[in-house]
């Protein structure tokens, strides 16, 4: 993006959806029209190159090379185009349930399609790196008339509001699920020191030290919760990986659904090692502070 709005080189690319604005059907031949066609001199006679979505090369059974017609109005027959390119959809979450086709036309191609001369819905302008994009922002709603520029990290924060309060949600879902595993590895471990009460009285009588019979609970109380979180990983790895094949073959996306990063389980084992000292350690203090004799049931 330069300084003056005549200097700015703007990328466009377009995307017209097949049920909203375009009607496609194969044609028989791939020489473009023939003198019956309806379009025949009314354009010239080059065959324009269109990409297609791989929904539709799968559907219609397309490939690179296939002569259809392409229309601006349904039920009208349209000039000839050839697909010259399959694109693949993009992983947003915003389009994921969208089941709509898209082609890819030449912009001057999509207004004649259309009957609209110099008329955009939404452009991307790029700046090079030393452009602060505020000031280019600036400067283009400066001198602009019957638009208006946005940053598109602006656009992104508008458009992934739904998917902030989704995440939000997450975040709630996580915390409750970690307090209630806190709740329950205390009590198993109390349960599991009070099992063993007549040993730890045993080793008390022995002389063993209190600190002694705490450190050795505690490191029980470790090795188990990092056993837990490995086993934990591993099924939440299986169950990312049916979760992604099943969900991306009904959607036809490459989005990522279940995702199990480094990040993610070097959080939870850390979470789950100190949740387990701490259960490890309460539940040790509880029973070597009864007198040794009390743990035997005299």
């Amino acid at each position: 993006m330069c300084c003056r709005w005549r200097e700015v080189s703007a990328a466009l690319v377009v995307f017209a959806a097949l049920s909203a604005c375009t009607a496609l059907a194969p044609t028989a031949g791939a020489q473009g029209d023939t003198m019956v066609s309806p379009t025949y001199g009314r354009r010239a006679p080059t065959v324009r190159g269109i990409a297609v979505d791989a929904r539709m090369v799968e559907d219609f059974g397309l490939r690179p090379g296939t002569v259809v017609r392409l229309s601006g109005t349904p039920g009208v027959p349209g000039d000839s185009v050839t697909v010259a390119a399959v694109f693949e959809r993009r992983a947003d979450p915003a389009e994921v349930a969208r089941r709509e086709y898209r082609i890819r036309t030449h912009v001057d191609h999509l207004q004649q399609l259309l009957e609209l001369d110099d008329r955009v819905d939404r452009f991307a302008v790029g700046v090079p790196d030393s452009v602060p994009i505020d000031s280019a922002v600036a400067r283009i709603n400066h001198v602009a008339f019957g638009f208006r520029a946005h940053k598109s990290a602006d656009v992104a924060v508008q458009s992934s509001r739904t998917f902030r309060v989704v995440e939000r949600f997450h975040r709630a879902i996580g915390l409750i699920t970690v307090v209630a595993s806190a709740v329950f590895l205390l009590c198993l471990l109390l349960l599991s020191v009070e099992e063993r009460r007549r040993d730890i009285a045993a080793l008390r009588l022995m002389g063993i030290s209190q600190a002694t019979v705490v450190r050795a609970i505690v490191i029980e109380a470790a090795l188990v919760s990092v056993i837990g979180s490995v086993i934990g990983a591993g099924i939440g790895w299986v169950s990312s990986l049916i979760v992604n094949a099943h969900f991306q073959q009904v959607y036809r996306t490459p989005l990522l659904f279940a995702l199990l990063t480094p990040e993610i389980f070097a959080f939870a084992t850390l979470t789950s090692l100190v949740l387990g000292i701490a259960a490890g350690a309460v539940a040790a203090w509880r029973l070597v502070r009864t007198p040794p004799l009390t743990l035997l049931g005299r």
